[in-house]
């Protein structure tokens, strides 16, 4: 049998409403080229949003960042680029 480690990942920082442990997809810039990382099991806080990862993910997250192989043959994903404009009159 399996035992599935709960990583407890207190409260947030924000707004000190507690964590609730979800899968993410987080989005890095390397290189001028948009990079999504999909199912990162992330602290989300139900309140305000705020995520945080706990150190053994971030440093997979950096081995995973660092694997330009993997980066080019992974799939890729179209998104919506909308330029800023500002409205006249707007404060």
């Amino acid at each position: 049998m399996k035992v599935i480690k709960v990583y407890n990942y207190g409260k947030c920082e924000i707004c000190n409403t507690p964590l609730e442990e979800k899968s993410i997809q987080q989005d890095f810039w390397i290189k001028d080229k948009l990079v999504v990382i999909d199912k990162v099991p992330a602290g989300v806080c139900p309140q305000c949003g705020e995520k945080v990862v706990n150190a053994e993910v971030g440093e997979h997250i950096a081995v995973l960042l660092k694997d330009s192989n993997r980066i080019n043959e992974a799939p890729t994903i179209s998104v919506p680029l909308i330029k800023y404009e500002a409205e006249t009159g707007a404060v």
